[in-house]
Formats: structure tokens, C-alpha cells, sequence
């Protein structure tokens, strides 16, 4: 899964390791750049990242700039293999404006930014071809999901569902759930009014068609 969303090597700006500081900072004054990976002096092993602000922070407490980009090189070890999970590449990214991809050998392959990491969620969450967003506050009972999903599939398909529990408290525990375009008014006022009656309450609901959102 990850192949689609990587950003390859040959459409990236990247420096070697015996660029020096200067290399670097030209490329972030005619580029919107936060940071560019740093490669071997091949062009072909992941060596790290340097980033624009310290550069900059280097430059301003008068840094020679002709030092090597590896004198402020980080992320050195922030790096997953191309047959990583969605999961290890989600958790590994948090932080990070990308996160460098490398196969087995340690060749550089490219980059997934946190932009085609929030496109690919979006899209998940079949934002564009759903029409209501109902967040469900349950109470975590066991085969929430599973009920919820018997109870809609009474009047509609579901496009997406996830699970949240920011609190990390069962007692908050929340289902959402995105109904495709085809569902209109009447069905969905039978969908919430049956779910309520099963105890499940309706804390929001979003109509992506209207970008209008009302909390319950």
C-alpha cells in the first residue's frame, strides 16, 4: 500500500552527505522546503535529514556554512523499509514533516510527507462520496461496532467507520460513521432515531454535501 503514496526519489531535491551547509541553504531560499534528505556520497544510501531551521540557527550564531551537511544532520535513524504497515508508517510520521522510505539494503526510494498521509485518511474516510458523518458516543460495550453496523444496514451501506477513543476512556469511546450520497433526509432521520433507541447517542452530525455540523 505504501508504493502508491510515496513521493520516488526522482521527483526529490536531495543533497550528499559532502554537500556543504551553503549546498543546502540555496536550495531552502528558492524552495519552500523544511528539510531535504541527505544520501551517501553515491546519491543511493539514506544517510539523514537537514533541516532549513537549523541552518539558519547555525547561520545566525555565525556557523561556518561551509561545514558538511552532516555536521547538523538529524533523523538519522527515522526511517521505515517499503514493506512497512500502514500502521508503522502512520506512527513513524507523527512528528515529521515526511518520513524517508529505504528498501532492504538501505537504498533511498523516496519520501511519504504528511500531506499524502492526510489525503490518503481523508479519502478513507470516503469524504467526497459519503454525505453524513454520525459520531456515536457508546459506551465501549463489546460488539458496539458490530451493532451499530446491523442497525444502519437496516436502511444503507456504511462508507467508512473508525473508532476513537481520545480519552483512552471506555466511558467516551466514540464510533463514526459516514453514509454514503445515496442516503437522504428520511432515511437518515429513521437511522438516528432507531440507533437512539438502542441506546447509542448522537453526539454530532456532520453533511459533507453542506459542510454543516451540528453537535447534539
Amino acid at each position: 500500500m505504501l508504493e502508491s503514496l510515496i513521493k520516488p526519489k526522482a521527483d526529490l531535491v536531495t543533497v550528499t552527505e559532502d554537500s556543504s551547509l551553503a549546498d543546502a541553504l540555496a536550495i531552502f531560499k528558492t524552495t519552500s522546503f523544511r528539510a531535504i534528505p541527505i544520501l551517501d556520497e553515491t546519491g543511493t544510501l539514506f544517510r539523514g535529514v537537514i533541516y532549513k531551521m537549523h541552518i539558519y540557527q547555525h547561520q545566525a550564531d555565525q556557523g561556518d556554512l561551509n561545514f558538511p551537511v552532516t555536521s547538523l544532520m538529524r533523523n538519522m535513524t527515522k526511517f521505515i523499509e517499503n514493506n512497512s504497515t500502514f500502521f508503522e508508517a502512520f506512527f513513524s510520521l507523527q512528528d515529521l514533516p515526511f518520513i524517508s522510505i529505504v528498501d532492504e539494503n538501505h537504498h533511498f526510494l523516496g519520501i511519504l510527507t504528511h500531506s499524502m498521509m492526510t489525503s490518503m485518511l481523508a479519502d478513507s474516510w470516503q469524504t467526497i462520496e459519503g454525505r453524513y458523518t454520525l459520531t456515536l458516543l457508546t459506551d465501549s460495550e463489546r460488539g458496539s461496532l458490530e451493532k451499530v453496523a446491523k442497525y444502519i444496514s437496516r436502511y444503507s451501506t456504511i462508507a467508512s467507520a473508525i473508532t476513537l477513543n481520545p480519552n483512552n476512556n471506555l466511558r467516551t469511546q466514540r464510533l463514526i460513521i459516514t453514509l454514503p450520497n445515496t442516503v437522504d433526509r428520511p432515511t437518515l432521520s429513521k437511522i438516528i432515531k432507531l440507533l437512539s433507541r438502542k441506546g447509542f447517542h448522537l453526539e454530532s452530525l456532520e453533511d459533507l454535501q453542506k459542510k454543516s455540523y451540528l453537535s447534539h
